[in-house]
């Protein structure tokens, strides 16, 4: 957490974020969960002051483009998070400390932790700190990687993306969506994404795969 500019009273709270259920109870599943909520509503709240005049979908699909499990890995990997997990041999193994889900789950976590560190202002003062330039760099009109990615296969007589539910877990009010996203023009790619909801996990897979498409097709 060398670039984490939060310091904690309780070490140990930001010890728990960092644990991947991989390595056993307790871990960051709890936390993820409330980090995820008040990701939800600083990034909200963000957006609504930026964009006066947008609309509920529009705003929907800029909070979409910011709290999605790539974005999120990305501020975690800006953090260093990924170097102080605490995984399970398995996922250590695998290079768990580089997996998009794992450090997305990881940077929610300690959103959570820093809140229940201190309180809602200082946890909402550290998350604006870290998405305010994002905000001010989105385009508003930008549309979702769902819409995009379509667009982009389309431009070019490709056929459009097959999504493909391949897993849900959780509670009925806390539910996970695994979704695969697969195109078989340019080139035969598959990429997963995760969410919330099956919408949310869908735009998720959608970005990666654009991701691929524009690395490697500009």
């Amino acid at each position: 957490m060398a670039k984490l500019t939060y310091r904690f009273r309780d070490p140990a709270l930001a010890q728990l974020a960092l644990t991947h259920r991989s390595a056993g109870r307790p871990n960051n599943e709890r936390l993820e969960f409330l980090g995820d909520a008040l990701l939800g509503v600083v990034v909200a709240e963000l957006l609504y002051e930026a964009h006066p005049n947008a609309s509920e979908g529009e705003l929907s699909r800029l909070r979409a483009q910011l709290v999605n499990g790539q974005a999120l890995a990305q501020i975690a990997r800006e953090l260093e998070l990924g170097d102080e997990l605490k995984l399970g041999s398995g996922e250590l193994k695998s290079g768990g400390y580089r997996r998009d889900s794992i450090l997305a789950d990881a940077f929610e976590a300690m959103v959570a932790a820093i809140y229940l560190d201190s309180d809602f202002t200082q946890c909402r003062e550290a998350v604006r700190g870290l998405f305010a330039e994002r905000i001010a760099a989105i385009p508003r009109s930008s549309k979702d990687a769902k819409t995009r990615l379509q667009e982009w296969l389309q431009a070019r007589g490709w056929p459009l993306p097959q999504y493909e539910l391949t897993d849900s877990y959780g509670e009925d009010h806390a539910k996970t969506f695994d979704v695969s996203c697969t195109i078989a023009e340019p080139m035969p790619y598959s990429a997963e994404g995760r969410g919330g909801s099956r919408r949310a996990a869908e735009q998720d897979a959608a970005e990666a795969v654009l991701r691929q498409l524009q690395e490697t097709r500009p």
